[in-house]
């Protein structure tokens, strides 16, 4: 049985369409469509319920010391109110899911992870925990809303004053009222434009929806999600990451700090040395589109498949991630990827495809 978020009845008000999603009933989209959701994203700024996302909280004196062990990337003097991207890793190096972490404390760190892996990676990262450190799974009592856009922080100061929003990409302020409901604001989303995701008790969360959508942010679901990270190239668990696809392969070196003292996964990483296929774009360059698991060919021979793939609203054409040999790797190499039998030709072209000016 699917949960229902917060924010259910407002979807169905709404006239979205509800399917299950990560265990959750979401949107896919709403009457006006994936295409203007996405354009009001790029152009103005949409709302997206991400309630499904999984939270928990980490706290001890020996907190850091396990995020260090566990996690990629460095924790060491992070600051309070500072946000990082990093990675957990499994002994072989593959990805066991991709996080970000937000220090709230000296001892205390508020974890944000993917909605379908939020039993595995609490199970994992509970597993691994040594010393005086606690994790707590506090998903069910906390609700997310993003506001996305170029318009959000119009939108917000609506509520709030500016000094008292994050600053900085990947940072955060814990307590901030955004129309009377206590939310943590964080400078970050997943659709590579500005924005801010808020977190705060479910019995608040349609408050701040309704507050947010009455400045005239549109309700955007899933389907513009997706369109929207894949336009941003941001790799997504399951397509782009899995428990054999390593970090440094995905492109995602930024976020794995080699030097620091043994974590998991970082001999395997060594171990392993350059990678023999790293994740590339290709851009459409005839007619046709492409999803997932499609086969690309240079010629006759196989030289990866792809990840992800759709038609890009913002960029006005067809668009895919890819494993590719990096002998076929090269930004310009023209490429054919089989869809049902029919060939569409491609180039590789740079990532992230659309970046915010």
């Amino acid at each position: 049985m699917e949960k229902r978020t917060p924010l259910y009845e407002r979807h169905v008000e709404l006239g979205g369409r509800v399917v299950p999603f990560a265990g959750f009933l979401l949107p896919v989209q709403y009457k006006t469509g994936v295409i203007a959701e996405h354009m009001a994203v790029r152009e103005h700024a949409g709302l997206f319920d991400v309630s499904h996302m999984g939270e928990a909280v980490l706290e001890g004196p020996d907190a850091e010391k396990n995020l260090n062990a566990i996690l990629s990337n460095d924790f060491s003097g992070m600051p309070i109110g500072g946000a990082r991207y990093t990675l957990m890793l499994n002994e072989r190096g593959g990805v066991v899911d991709d996080l970000i972490v937000y220090r709230c404390g000296e001892e205390r760190f508020f974890l944000v992870l993917n909605a379908s892996n939020t039993e595995k990676d609490v199970n994992w990262l509970r597993g691994h925990l040594r010393g005086e450190a606690t994790l707590e799974d506090i998903s069910d009592r906390t609700a997310q809303i993003a506001l996305q856009g170029p318009d959000a922080k119009a939108m917000i100061t609506k509520f709030v004053p500016e000094e008292a929003l994050p600053k900085k990409y990947y940072s955060f302020v814990e307590h901030v009222s955004v129309a009377g409901v206590d939310c943590m604001i964080s400078r970050t989303g997943y659709t590579g434009e500005f924005g801010y995701e808020l977190y705060m008790d479910p019995s608040g969360a349609a408050a701040v929806w309704d507050a947010l959508y009455r400045e005239g942010a549109v309700p955007c679901g899933l389907g513009a999600r997706d369109t929207l990270r894949l336009e941003a190239a941001m790799p997504l668990y399951g397509h782009e990451l899995d428990d054999e696809t390593d970090p440094i392969s995905a492109g995602l070196g930024f976020a794995v700090k080699l030097e620091k003292p043994n974590f998991i996964g970082k001999s395997a990483l060594i171990a392993r040395g350059e990678p023999v296929r790293v994740r590339v774009g290709l851009k459409v360059t005839r007619r046709g589109i492409i999803r997932e698991h499609e086969t690309v060919y240079a010629g006759e021979t196989e030289v990866g498949k792809t990840t992800s793939g759709t038609h890009c609203p913002y960029l006005g054409a067809g668009y895919a991630m890819a494993y590719l040999d990096k002998a076929s790797a090269a930004v310009g190499t023209q490429v054919e990827v089989s869809v049902r039998g029919r060939r569409i030709a491609a180039e590789v072209v740079p990532l992230p495809f659309y970046k915010r000016a």
